[in-house]
């Protein structure tokens, strides 16, 4: 038996003998760690990057972030900007999820482990298949992507670029935008687009399709599909606590940051609109400065970050359906009522189980993050929360401070973009989580005062 043989199966009895969420956790650390190696090539630099910083960038890719210690135009070139770019793709469509659809289109057949791992990966309602959903995620990828990349390549052609320096712009940020990883090839990011009406819709568009979730695709493609079939009640959550949530950043930053409220017409709405979409969905692009946001301001574009998007999509954030489920909750407790209700609809207990642990473990994240921070960091507290709440959210905006961070707090973003992308459960999951309870272990039945 030869080497390889030997070595391909241990490896295999290893995943199979890895819980779902432990797959996922194994699955986006080799995607960092390979796109790091890759990414310390020197052939690939147009100037020297220290390891940290390509580590740094790596993770910042595949968890479709966008925050960046370096810049990734005057950094890398070609090749290395390729890299990125489809390290973003990788983390935007998330694991397994194209090579279980090559196995879709050749055999038909899925394995119990591939599901298994997709299923932990993908929250999906019972009224949507496994098979249908992963369809939706390549085929509307594809199609946003390309219609993204025609849109760039006719709003860049202003700048006056070579064709193909025109077309590879229009290309990386097309999938950068979809997948709401904020990775801009301009130095200042969308700053000098902030008037442009192209690049302001498209941009809008791809990070508003990507955030809105597959879910949400899935739902509509099944209901123009089948007569008997009706949009989700988790669809109809996403809808709703979207438009709410762009309302909501979009009157705050209108009316209130001074930064938007000096531009005029066409530009302060636009600027206002772009922000709140921005930190939303957790696309990361600015076209104004967020460095020079008063602090109330500040705060609506942390909380905004917080919440993100809806889940199953390429958004990060808490999600808006977790939030959803711990207001039914607080709701029906200042109400004295058993049932646990929204929009009329009884929320099963188990999805509230996941909400509320979610919501604990993610502000906790962020507290401890923030707190960290503060002891290895000398910059302002709302700056610190700013970074985190950024990074743990997937968002990539921030004041300013990325690049000046010092290699151990670099490794606390790092750190939180990894587990931001993965899930904050699915990691704790991952880490803590046992196969089998322990019988012999029975807990003792009590009571505690709330």
């Amino acid at each position: 038996m030869s080497l390889f043989k030997v070595v391909s199966g241990k490896y295999l009895r290893f995943k199979l003998g890895l819980t779902p969420q432990q797959n996922l956790f194994y699955g986006f650390l080799t995607y960092v760690s390979m796109g790091t190696l890759l990414l310390c090539i020197p052939w690939f630099h147009k100037s020297s990057v220290a390891f940290i910083d390509n580590f740094f960038i790596a993770t910042s890719a595949v968890s479709t972030t966008g925050l960046a210690t370096v810049s990734v135009l005057d950094s890398y070139n070609f090749f290395g900007q390729f890299i990125i770019l489809v390290l973003i793709q990788l983390g935007g469509i998330g694991y397994l999820t194209f090579t279980t659809f090559m196995i879709l289109s050749t055999t038909r057949k899925m394995t119990r482990w591939h599901k298994n791992i997709l299923k932990t990966e993908f929250t999906l309602p019972k009224t949507i298949e496994i098979k249908d959903f992963l369809k939706s995620v390549i085929f509307f990828t594809l199609a946003m992507e390309i219609i993204g990349t025609i849109l760039y390549f006719i709003a860049f052609k202003k700048l006056e670029l070579n064709f193909f320096d025109t077309l590879w712009n229009a290309l990386f940020h097309s999938v950068s935008a979809f997948c709401t990883a904020g990775f801009s090839l301009f130095s200042n990011g969308f700053e000098s687009f902030s008037d442009d009406f192209l690049v302001n819709t498209t941009t809008s568009l791809l990070a508003i399709a990507g955030s809105l979730g597959f879910i949400v695709v899935t739902d509509f493609v099944l209901s123009i599909k089948k007569k008997d079939h009706h949009l989700s009640f988790t669809t109809k959550i996403i809808l709703v606590g979207s438009a709410v949530l762009l309302l909501f950043g979009f009157m705050f930053f209108f009316f209130f940051e001074p930064v938007i409220k000096n531009l005029t017409g066409a530009k302060r709405m636009w600027a206002a609109f772009f922000q709140s979409m921005s930190a939303m969905t957790t696309v990361g692009f600015n076209t104004v400065d967020f460095g020079a946001f008063v602090m109330p301001m500040l705060l609506v574009t942390i909380f905004l970050m917080y919440i993100g998007a809806s889940p199953s999509g390429t958004a990060g954030g808490m999600k808006i359906t977790t939030l959803t489920a711990v207001i039914a909750i607080m709701k029906s407790r200042l109400r004295n009522t058993q049932r646990i209700t929204f929009f009329g609809r009884i929320i099963p207990y188990e999805r509230l189980f996941v909400a509320t642990s979610s919501f604990i473990f993610y502000t906790s994240l962020i507290a401890l993050g923030t707190f960290l921070l503060s002891f290895l960091e000398d910059f302002h507290l709302e700056d610190l929360l700013f970074e985190v709440s950024s990074a743990l959210g997937t968002v990539g905006l921030s004041t300013g401070i990325t690049g000046d961070l010092g290699t151990w707090g670099k490794l606390v973003i790092i750190a939180l973009m990894f587990i931001g992308r993965l899930g904050v459960l699915t990691f704790g999951l991952a880490i803590w989580a046992k196969h089998h309870n322990n019988p012999k272990n029975h807990p003792i039945r009590d009571d505690i005062a709330v």
